[in-house]
């Protein structure tokens, strides 16, 4: 009797530890619901309404309320053993501590949100600064969780990371690296987001889209992602097309390859030809000119014609070009460079280089307007009596087996 006495003794007393733990459980949660149902939705009109970072960041800083009556209520479990109040309260005191770490991660954030509205943001992300901030809290809260999960100071647990220096130093290795790549590309202005560059070792040419402590993420022109290592953009060459974007005007640098067996003088006929051209005026006066004053002094009456300076097809033609260039409306002329020249000719023919800047840097728009020029000057060469290079293909030995 006295047996089934203790028995049933030992079952109340579990009984009412059970019945205080659901209380103590009842009571965390109604809290949690509380906080966060009514009162953060209370305050939601407040609260920044195009993102809902802030609210996550209350929402971590609110558990830490029912955690706190957790860690304090479980004391007062009657029949608890000491062994499992003592665990319970340090781990619940461990998720208090994570939980404020999570709150602060997502308050920096909400901060890098606030300042990525900023006009100053694209040239000076703080993305990467943020991230080192959250390492340093995680890697903080991580040593606090540990000491009170093992009950000791945290500074045992600080005196004993002297001797795992070089370890932490070749764990983090990339961090650092990366840390030291984002402040000099932020302080010297090396990259911003939006900005198109082309770095060939990663096979990257498009637009930056992200820029983060330890990764660059470039989205290239068929629409794929490039992921950079961020101190890659410090130790390895690559090429940022800003300084186009903003000078407004991109650089068309081509050459029309000219079969050198088509270059001679210019008759009289000819020259009275081409003065058709209203391109060619100022050119050809002046050029008639300073040739016939030449002539008149240098040349004596019996000297043979061939010691006379005339007039050749392709400086004309290289004249027109440079007037067509100049009367283009896409072209800009004021402080960009405008100029035709040739090349050393080689057994591809006698390169004439058109190097010239558009007024624009759409890149359609920049496609078009070379595409015109090269469509003019293709069609133009044969009235200068000049022919582009090309090389024999199949068709043309066919043709000439053909006419034999």
């Amino acid at each position: 009797m006295q047996r089934l006495l203790d028995d049933y003794s030992d079952l109340a007393l579990w009984l009412q530890s059970l019945i205080a733990l659901a209380g103590l459980a009842l009571l965390a949660l109604a809290v949690n619901w509380l906080i966060k149902r009514v009162l953060l939705r209370a305050a939601a009109p407040y609260l920044d309404k195009r993102s809902d970072t802030a609210d996550r960041a209350m929402a971590w800083l609110a558990t830490v309320i029912p955690l706190l009556i957790v860690s304090r209520g479980i004391a007062l479990v009657p029949n608890l053993p000491l062994e499992i109040v003592t665990v319970t309260v340090n781990v619940v005191r461990a998720l208090i501590v994570l939980s404020v770490a999570m709150a602060i991660s997502w308050g920096l954030n909400y901060a890098n949100e606030l300042y990525s509205r900023r006009p100053e943001a694209r040239s000076r992300p703080i993305k990467g600064y943020v991230q080192v901030v959250k390492i340093v809290v995680f890697c903080g809260a991580a040593i606090l969780m540990i000491a009170v999960l093992i009950e000791q100071s945290p500074l045992l647990l600080l005196s004993g990371l002297g001797a795992m220096a070089a370890v932490l130093l070749l764990v983090f290795k990339d961090t650092i690296l990366s840390l030291v790549a984002s402040v000099q590309l932020t302080s010297n202005d090396m990259l911003r987001v939006g900005d198109w560059i082309e770095m060939p070792s990663m096979d990257a040419d498009g637009d930056v889209v992200d820029i983060a402590l330890h990764t660059v993420k470039v989205q290239n022109f068929d629409k794929t992602i490039t992921t950079i290592p961020t101190h890659k953009l410090i130790s390895d060459a690559y090429r940022n097309w800003r300084g186009m974007s903003e000078s407004g005007g991109r650089r068309i640098k081509r050459a029309l390859v000219i079969d050198q067996n088509s270059v001679r003088f210019l008759g009289d006929e000819e020259v009275a030809k081409l003065k058709r051209f209203r391109l060619l005026d100022d050119y050809l006066a002046r050029k008639q000119e300073e040739i016939a004053e030449w002539n008149r002094h240098e040349l004596s009456g019996d000297c043979d014609a061939i010691n006379a300076r005339r007039i050749t097809n392709i400086g004309t033609l290289r004249a027109y070009v440079i007037a067509y260039l100049k009367s283009h409306p896409r072209i800009a002329s004021r402080g960009f460079t405008l100029l035709v020249r040739q090349l050393p000719p080689g057994p591809q023919g006698l390169p004439l280089e058109i190097y010239c800047f558009t007024d624009t840097v759409v890149w359609s728009e920049y496609e078009a307007i070379q595409a015109d020029i090269f469509d003019h000057m293709l069609a133009i060469l044969p009235e200068f009596g000049l022919r582009i290079f090309q090389e024999p293909s199949g068709l043309d030995f066919a043709q000439l087996g053909g006419s034999q």
